[in-house]
């Protein structure tokens, strides 16, 4: 009777809110909003496994890798795996012409290679809590936008000190819904984390920038680390005698593989997705944003990759900015051919229309929700041509590296400049731009930074108004009119910042009288105008309308949650740990084109060429396939498995995150999404969005037999 009960509630359950593909859910509420649907999709392990605070639970063995990406435990001796363009910036500084650790991939054959990372960290979740009371506390509908933010402001700062204090843990609250809800979250972060292994660039990143968020995949993108901590097991800066970080919990690994049709979770830490907005937003996201960033992005990244394959220096210096700019640069790009096949903005106008009705036929939702969609769009009007000329800035001023480093000598100058700075202050300022100096020369070549200031100068001057852009970059084009190559070669020339020497030069004697000599330098005033041009012509006016946005948001949020009562409302993600959960399955892209859910070693023989460097394939991968030479890492049917794809809902931040089976087993390392999905950080279309996972055979059978590195797998928990 009571299994009989439970399959009845399950079916109404479905009934009313159908099967999960879209959504990124809070991990703490699963079993009371998720655990039915997840368990009728096949999953056998229950919420708790996942998330708890009373055992350990695959939270556990969940991290926040650096800034921005996810990592797993999978060991328990602190072994994690991430993405090998999550660990890309660390290869990169560890690569020299002597040791190319990005041409030659790097493995440490034993602990005391394993290479340190300073700056990166990876960062655990001890638990989460519902503080919405708490935050709320004292706010009321009669409050202004200022007084409501300062209230919270304040109450925010008594519960994460009174969460914190004492317990060696960090507390951080975050808002939920464009702040209707509110969660506190306690963590723990480690700051000795070292490389243990990588393979090639040419696995690692096969296909490069040409590959990137497209279907079908071929890319070995994984790269592993290590935590060490103290004799006590605790976070500790580097020392050579920290030892091995010992986990609650780490992820076992199967070697089953996936099929059509599978229940898959993915667990990690997405970062930005905005699935709420008015179509006045989309509108100018993809009509006034996106085109001028995608051009001027495609210039950078033409100059770039023109100098990236004349030198081997330049390939390592500028790897890892290329695959920066060009991410971004190919997901605005298929956002927004996504938008316009969804119909995306055609959509949210029809939601808005229905839910204008639904306010306007009661007074008091009327009230309260019948002038939002009017403002939004008065005041998405006025955003727009503010949002235009910030795009250029950030993407044609701020593309220009010399000109971002010069601005970073301005607190020198202000500080040298007023004569009752101590001495000592002024040397403290010195010392550390002595040290960003040699990390920014390290990876800066003049001449790629000079031909891009020529483009994107070009660039700006033609498609902006001259008030809408800083007065001494107009001031410069007058001078050389229009000349940009001829401006460029004087300025590189000229310019302190421009030259290691010359800043060595300056920075080795320093006194506070040189302060002029920076003040007069040709870069630095570019750099001052184009930051005083952000700061008062753009800023104030764009966060005046973006906090009113803000506040709206919030309502409209609330109006949605009223009006659409049978939805289950996901909050966007905002870089928390969420669950993501759907099925593996293959799509359609376009009429008459099918894809199949996984790829093979057959496909990247298949896209070999010598010629290319994105498409070398690595000798010993080569004899591997020849011999059909797989171990136990194949699958039944005598492939070598490379990726395969799901209907997980992920957005950046998901990089690295664990796919999990029903089991909770780690059988996929997800790195990207499908080209026909990016548009889904703003809104999520089952039959075309999905997420792409490196199968973790492959990822197991590079490790053990390309490089011969079995010693770490022998480490790991392998389930057959």
């Amino acid at each position: 009777m009571k299994k009989l009960t439970s399959i009845i509630f399950v079916f109404f359950y479905l009934l009313k809110f159908g099967f999960a593909g879209e959504g990124m859910w809070i991990p703490m509420l699963l079993e009371q909003l998720n655990e039915p649907e997840m368990k009728s999709m096949g999953m056998r392990i229950s919420a708790e496994d996942i998330y708890s605070i009373n055992k350990s639970s695959l939270k556990d063995a969940i991290l926040l890798f650096g800034r921005g990406c996810t990592a797993e435990i999978i060991s328990d001796e602190g072994l994690i795996l991430t993405n090998h363009h999550c660990g890309y910036g660390q290869i990169q500084k560890h690569s020299s012409l002597e040791n190319d650790y990005l041409t030659t991939g790097f493995w440490a054959m034993e602990r005391s290679q394993e290479l340190p990372n300073p700056g990166l960290s990876v960062t655990l979740l001890v638990r989460m809590e519902d503080v919405t009371k708490q935050i709320l506390e004292g706010v009321t509908a009669e409050m202004t936008e200022q007084a409501r933010s300062e209230k919270i402001k304040a109450n925010t700062g008594k519960v994460e000190k009174a969460a914190s204090e004492g317990t060696g843990y960090a507390a951080k609250v975050k808002a939920f819904y464009y702040g209707n809800e509110y969660y506190l979250f306690i963590t723990q972060t480690f700051n000795d984390v070292r490389l243990v292994g990588a393979p090639p660039s040419n696995i690692g990143k096969f296909g490069g920038d040409t590959d990137n968020w497209m279907w079908p995949r071929h890319t070995g993108d994984f790269s592993m680390f290590r935590i060490y901590v103290n004799k006590n097991n605790e976070p500790a800066e580097y020392s050579p005698d920290n030892v091995p970080y010992k986990p609650k919990s780490h992820l076992p690994i199967s070697l089953k593989g996936v099929e059509k049709g599978d229940f898959t979770f993915v667990f990690g830490y997405p970062g930005s997705t905005q699935e709420y907005l008015p179509s006045f937003a989309i509108d100018m996201i993809t009509g006034v944003e996106n085109p001028p960033a995608i051009r001027l992005r495609e210039k950078r990244l033409g100059i770039f990759d023109s100098y990236m394959k004349q030198s081997d220096l330049v390939r390592i210096q500028y790897s890892d900015k290329y695959a920066g700019v060009a991410n971004y640069w190919k997901k605005m790009i298929g956002e927004n051919r996504g938008i316009r096949k969804l119909d995306a903005i055609e959509k949210k106008q029809e939601l808005e229309r229905r839910f204008s009705a639904w306010a306007m036929a009661d007074a008091t939702r009327s009230e309260r929700y019948g002038q939002l969609l009017p403002r939004f769009e008065k005041l998405y009007n006025q955003l727009k041509p503010i949002s235009e000329t910030e795009t250029y800035l950030i993407e044609g001023g701020l593309g220009i590296e010399a000109l971002r480093y010069a601005y970073g000598f301005r607190q020198l100058v202000a500080k040298s400049s007023d004569k009752n700075t101590p001495d000592d202050e002024i040397g403290k300022i010195v010392g550390q731009l002595t040290a960003s100096s040699a990390n920014f020369f390290r990876n800066y070549n003049q001449s790629v930074d000079r031909d891009v200031f020529a483009s994107l100068m070009a660039d700006w001057i033609e498609h902006q108004e001259q008030s809408k852009i800083p007065s001494a970059i107009v001031q410069g084009a007058i001078v050389y009119n229009n000349d940009y190559e001829t401006w460029a070669n004087k300025l590189y020339t000229e310019s302190i910042f421009t030259d290691s020497t010359r800043v060595k030069k300056l920075l080795d004697r320093y006194s506070v009288r040189k302060f002029k000599k920076i003040e007069a330098d040709p870069m630095f005033q570019l750099a001052l105008s184009v930051y005083d041009h952000y700061f008062s012509q753009i800023q104030p006016e764009s966060q005046m309308i973006s906090s009113e946005l803000d506040s709206l948001q919030r309502v409209y949020m609330q109006g949605l949650m009223e009006f659409q009562t049978d939805k289950r409302f996901y909050p966007d993600a905002n870089s928390t740990l969420r669950v993501t959960y759907g099925k593996v399955d293959d799509y359609y892209p376009r009429d008459a084109v099918y894809y199949k859910y996984y790829t093979t070693l057959e496909g990247i023989m298949e896209k070999e060429d010598p010629a290319i460097y994105d498409y070398v394939v690595e000798p010993r991968l080569k004899q591997l396939y020849a011999e059909k030479d797989y171990g136990h890492y194949g699958a039944k049917d005598g492939t070598m498995r490379i990726a395969f794809i799901g209907s997980n809902h992920t957005t950046g931040g998901n990089s690295g995150s664990p796919v999990l089976n029903a089991d909770g087993q780690l059988v996929g390392v997800n790195f990207d999404r499908n080209w026909e999905g990016t548009m889904s950080d703003l809104m999520y279309d089952p039959d075309q969005c999905r997420n792409i996972s490196l199968d973790i055979r492959y990822c197991l059978f590079i490790i053990d037999k390309f490089a011969g590195a079995g010693h770490l797998v022998k480490e790991m928990t392998i389930v057959d």
